[in-house]
């Protein structure tokens, strides 16, 4: 895929734009935001992710687009399981709800770079070695088996991070706005805001490195990879004061991620046999195998995030009831 400077700095500088306008709006307006707000904003960002995906078809082929909508949903998906681990994050430390807006978006723009550097570090990776996708793809595998044995992504939030925050720098209960450190007397003592965002990132961290080898089993393009993770992150602000409540009766979003992840973790590895040059597989030759066309992959990723929304939201239909 040939990709013109002009793209990229289209490409970055409209997505850029479109974050920064998001942070304009944080920063400008107080109070939780409208339902009807969110909905309208979360249907442009929708929107402009259909668009670019069309306009990618337009251009650069069919095939690419395909590339660009699986990896998309898939971001997308991990982007929502992200977002509940921040439900959680947000309800454990009893963030109040005036700093909630500023926190989730502290926690996306964390998202937003640090997949930004999985991202550079992978595509350089893979370019120089083709053996990276067993690594990829048996890391997906591992992550799939971890979710379907019910180890959910990163819901403590007394992580090490935090942990180590706390027994070893001086802290104090008090909330202080945004501020991250007081002077608390003769000392300096790190916030609550302080734990949050650091939790927040560790949750960020974790997600990123599921998120960069999927994204990277569907397609081998940097600027298709950056793209899918970019729209996935746009609006996940509105996304969590829609759903705050009925994220929480998304009870089987972690398993269907699971059997996402372990259908591109197989592909992955099939893909590093057909590239195979490891001497002590096959001798090093490359391996005959089947590909999974990239429709399949769509159609497949659909089939689960619709299967899996639609069996959470019926096993919790009585609780919501209540």
């Amino acid at each position: 895929m040939f990709v013109s400077l002009l793209e990229w700095v289209v490409t970055l500088g409209v997505t850029t734009a479109v974050l920064l306008s998001d942070v304009a709006v944080v920063a400008r307006r107080s109070g939780e935001p409208t339902m009807r707000n969110c909905a309208i904003a979360l249907s442009a960002y929708v929107g402009l992710a259909v668009c670019f995906g069309i306009w990618t078809g337009y251009f650069h082929g069919h095939q690419l687009a395909l590339q660009f909508f699986a990896g998309w949903l898939t971001e997308y998906s991990l982007s929502i399981d992200n977002l509940f681990v921040f439900v959680i994050i947000m309800t454990s430390f009893n963030v109040p709800k005036v700093y909630q807006r500023q926190a989730l978006l502290v926690g996306i723009v964390i998202a937003l770079i640090l997949r930004g550097i999985f991202i550079a570090l992978g595509a350089a990776a893979i370019q120089r070695f083709s053996w990276v996708f067993y690594l990829f793809g048996a890391f997906l595998v591992y992550t799939a088996v971890r979710l379907a044995r019910g180890v959910e992504h990163g819901t403590s939030v007394e992580n090490a991070a935090v942990r180590f925050a706390r027994n070893h720098l001086n802290a104090t209960d008090n909330w202080h706005g945004l501020k991250l450190f007081v002077n608390d007397g003769s000392k300096r003592s790190i916030t609550p805001m302080f734990l949050v965002v650091l939790a927040l990132g560790v949750a960020d961290l974790i997600f990123a490195l599921d998120s960069i080898p999927a994204i990277f089993g569907l397609t081998r393009e940097p600027y298709l990879v950056f793209a899918a993770n970019v729209f996935a992150l746009m609006g996940l602000r509105q996304l969590y004061f829609m759903l705050a409540n009925l994220l929480q009766r998304m009870v089987y979003l972690s398993k269907g991620l699971g059997v996402i992840l372990l259908f591109i973790g197989i592909k992955l590895i099939l893909q590093a046999l057909r590239e195979n040059d490891l001497p002590f597989i096959n001798g090093g030759k490359h391996v005959d195998v089947p590909e999974v066309p990239t429709l399949l992959t769509l159609a497949v990723i659909v089939v689960i995030v619709v299967v899996t929304a639609a069996a959470s939201l019926y096993a919790t239909r009585a609780a919501a009831n209540d």
